[in-house]
């Protein structure tokens, strides 16, 4: 009898998946919730061009914010530090182009005070960053 108790107990080899796909599962929901989330720049609204010259490349992105901020690369600077931020940044990487993005209300002028500086600290690279024009249904 003790033969017929061992027989009757058996052992499951398999693994149990059921946990597993719940786990990956709830991973990919928040993965796909906060990866949105990640890059948050700073809200202007663009002007509208139907072309798109701007390559993917390695860049340096200047924003005018309508409130009349100035960063780089998401960092504040001021009007009078820009061509200092811009002289540090040029003598790290002495090729670099710079792509301006500037808030359609801005004043022209304060676009083009900050393209100067651009040009005047040697930066012969300059883009200007617009969104591309959508056809109204």
């Amino acid at each position: 009898m003790i033969a017929g108790q061992y027989r009757s107990r058996r052992f499951m080899s398999d693994i149990n998946v059921v946990p597993l796909v719940d786990v990956v599962l709830v991973l990919l929901v928040i993965f796909m919730i906060t990866a949105p989330l990640l890059y948050r720049g700073i809200d202007i609204d663009l002007p509208r061009s139907s072309t798109n010259t701007i390559a993917p490349t390695e860049r340096v992105v200047l924003t005018v914010s309508k409130q009349r901020k100035v960063f780089i690369n998401q960092k504040e600077v001021s009007l009078n530090g820009l061509k200092k931020a811009l002289e540090d940044l040029k003598a790290r990487t002495p090729e670099m182009t710079v792509y301006l993005r500037a808030d359609e209300n801005v004043a022209y002028g304060l676009v083009i005070q900050v393209m100067d500086v651009v040009k005047r600290v040697g930066i012969d690279k300059l883009g200007m960053v617009t969104e591309p024009v959508r056809d109204k249904p």
